[in-house]
């Protein structure tokens, strides 16, 4: 199974509310808290450079959507 560990910054304390993608997340059902990460049951993308194309199109007002939790 593919996890995704993300480290809690230093000093923050519970409570506290988690989101991805603006989509809230709750604690146990889409993640769990393991020796100070946030550690969810699911692979979390994070989109790479934008080429040129993308990016041309973009100036132009047409979008392109990729994952990137």
């Amino acid at each position: 199974m593919v996890e995704s560990r993300v480290r809690l910054p230093a000093g923050v304390r519970e409570p506290y509310t988690v989101y991805v993608n603006g989509v809230r997340q709750e604690l146990g059902r889409d993640y769990r808290i393991q020796e100070g990460h946030l550690v969810f049951g699911r692979e979390l993308v994070k989109e790479g450079r934008l080429g040129f194309w993308r990016w041309f199109m973009g100036a132009w007002g047409i979008g392109t959507y990729r994952r990137n939790d």
